[in-house]
């Protein structure tokens, strides 16, 4: 502890401020005030990190005195002297001023240079940890508006490429020239894919539940026809049943994330060469429960996999070159909800993903 202990002490009698600030002046820097209206004075003016106040002052008792001195100076740690025995000032110490410790009146010089340190360690470990908060308030913060800002300043020129790829493949006759805008195109869009797992990522695992009233039948649409313009869906046969008969508040945001990378796989991992692809997605709402289903007939998971792919950066199979990520979004989405997965799959049958969610307070 390099910074020099500062204690205010309170005592209506001088010779035990004179006595107190001559036996500790050499280990502290001691204040001293007469009664309660000048240690509060003192307090509007000067910051010391440990404060001892008799209990027993004519006007404003010990414990008054820490009541009133929160108001002004909370963080300081308080050492109550008490030269008798009452439970009842005894719990106003506790309950009002939250009184780290009581020290009995003679007291003893070793057991108050005790307490002082110890009471100082406190406030310098209670400071450090609201220091570390705030920074982390601060960063979070910066770190939203930085991802938020990261994914704009992409995607604007990334658009800008696919737009120009676009027009040229118009005015381009050669096939071959027109492939190489293909590659363009088909590099355009793994980029912007990458950028809204990105975003997703943030959204499922550093961002708290935004809670909102949710329409799953909205979001589906929504979802869908994000999934048509991007994929296709050509040869898939698509199967999509929603029951919410009540009112359901949930993380809008989350739930896309689950919806994304729960249909991207059913979708990515299909079989080639079968005939008879597809995908159901039901969900249904009920005794303030969501249960979302989506199942597959694809290439299925090894059951040795099953526990392992909800991990970062884990996948089952080398049919698709993914980032690893899809699943473990679902799973971080999921856990911060308070919700549960589930999964049922079987290597050449396909998966069915099972995911549970409560009904979340509105914030």
């Amino acid at each position: 502890m390099s910074e020099k202990i500062r204690v205010l002490y309170l005592d209506d009698e001088d010779n035990n401020l004179n006595s107190f600030k001559a036996s500790l002046r050499k280990d502290f820097k001691i204040i001293t005030a007469i009664d309660a209206l000048e240690g509060l004075k003192i307090a509007e003016t000067e910051d010391f990190h440990v404060v001892i106040a008799d209990q027993r002052m004519p006007g404003i008792s010990g414990v008054e005195f820490f009541e009133k001195l929160m108001k002004i100076k909370p963080d300081p740690i308080r050492i109550l002297l008490t030269g008798y025995s009452d439970i009842a000032s005894v719990i106003d110490a506790i309950n009002k001023g939250e009184v780290y410790r009581f020290i009995d009146k003679p007291w003893n010089l070793d057991q108050i240079k005790n307490a002082i340190i110890n009471a100082a360690e406190i406030y310098f470990t209670k400071k450090e940890l609201k220091d570390k908060n705030e920074r982390l308030v601060k960063v979070h913060s910066e770190m939203n508006q930085f991802v938020y800002s990261l994914s704009h300043e992409l995607r604007g020129p990334l658009m800008s490429i696919s737009g120009v790829s676009k027009l040229a493949k118009m005015e381009v006759k050669d096939p071959e020239i027109i492939e190489y805008f293909e590659m363009i195109d088909s590099a355009t869009i793994k980029l912007d894919d990458f950028i809204y797992k990105m975003l997703d990522f943030y959204r499922s695992t550093k961002i708290e539940n935004k809670v909102t009233e949710i329409n799953f039948k909205d979001i589906v649409e929504s979802q869908l026809d994000s999934y048509k313009s991007k994929w296709g869906l050509d040869g898939i046969t698509l199967s999509v049943n929603i029951n919410q008969p009540e009112l359901f508040h949930s993380d809008d945001a989350k739930i896309r994330v689950i919806l994304n990378n729960l249909f991207s796989n059913a979708f990515k991992f299909q079989k080639d060469g079968l005939t008879s692809k597809f995908i159901n997605l039901s969900i249904s709402v009920e005794n303030k429960k969501a249960i979302i289903c989506i199942e597959d007939n694809g290439i299925g998971i090894d059951e040795k996999y099953h526990t392992s792919i909800f991990d970062l950066f884990q996948r089952a199979t080398q049919k698709n070159v993914g980032s690893g990520l899809g699943l473990y979004m679902v799973k971080e989405s999921v856990a911060q909800m308070g919700g549960q997965i589930k999964l049922i799959s079987e290597m050449d049958h396909g998966s069915e993903f099972t995911v549970i969610l409560p009904s979340l307070p509105p914030n």
